[in-house]
């Protein structure tokens, strides 16, 4: 069975947490993960711009197949969820110009995914990232982590087995 290559995505604007698996059957391999940090002094317009270079940058050198992305989840701070929300749409037009087939999941939806069930702590979703990947330690910053989370999801999501629309 050939692996598929996933990015998973934890939007924002200041921090973008991205992680990259091959999955195959019921195993993970962990390809590459990290941040996408943008500093708080630069304009808006300048960090989206930052967010979407630097993630064309890794989707061209590792050229995953499909995108898991966390939904939007805010109650309180409507600005910063506008802000987040911008940012978040340039990921969606790089996965767009890259073709990837993307899956949108709430943070519910992780939740069931990687630890089965939905209202998980986030201990809970850090310990079973880290032990279905089988990594040495938590990457940092969390939104790395939960990226990784978001991958896992997508991988056992039917969203991953479909064709993107063209």
């Amino acid at each position: 069975m050939r692996a598929e290559r996933i990015i998973g995505i934890d939007p924002g604007y200041a921090t973008l947490g991205w992680g990259i698996l091959d999955f195959s059957g019921s195993r993970f391999k962990v390809v590459d993960y990290g941040a996408i940090i943008t500093e708080p002094d630069l304009v808006f317009s300048r960090r989206i711009e930052i967010i979407y270079e630097q993630l064309t940058a890794i989707l061209d050198k590792h050229s995953p197949t499909g995108m898991g992305i966390e939904k939007l989840y805010f109650t309180k701070n409507v600005t910063t969820g506008i802000d987040v929300a911008q940012a978040r749409g340039v990921v969606l037009l790089a996965a767009q110009q890259h073709s990837l087939r993307l899956g949108e999941y709430t943070p519910m939806q992780v939740k069931q995914a990687v630890v089965g069930y939905g209202n998980a702590e986030k201990a809970q979703i850090m310990y079973m990232t880290k032990t279905l990947l089988n990594l040495p330690a938590l990457p940092k910053p969390d939104d790395v982590a939960d990226a990784l989370a978001v991958a896992i999801c997508h991988a056992h999501s039917k969203t991953s087995q479909l064709t993107i629309d063209n």
